[in-house]
């Protein structure tokens, strides 16, 4: 699942070498944290967040043919002070 979502991923944004992709496990729900360049964010979401839900929906249904749940979410990394 990891290899398809960095497959997904990287042809959508303008840097795919900053893209990386981290499965954390919690309670039988494995959730991929996407770590990418602040610009490409904005890509990532689309417009109304249309991007991600279909990215999450894809997600779901290719983890569910495996017997596993899953999701996606899209981590940002702020500047500390």
């Amino acid at each position: 699942m990891q290899a398809f979502l960095e497959y997904v991923v990287k042809g959508l944004v303008d840097r795919p070498d900053a893209v990386t992709i981290t499965p954390v496990d919690r309670n039988g729900l494995t959730t991929y944290e996407l770590r990418l360049h602040p610009t490409d964010v904005g890509k990532i979401i689309g417009r109304q967040g249309g991007t991600i839900h279909a990215i999450r929906s894809l997600a779901q249904v290719g983890g569910s043919r495996k017997g596993l749940r899953c999701t996606v979410e899209i981590v940002e990394e702020r500047p500390e002070d």
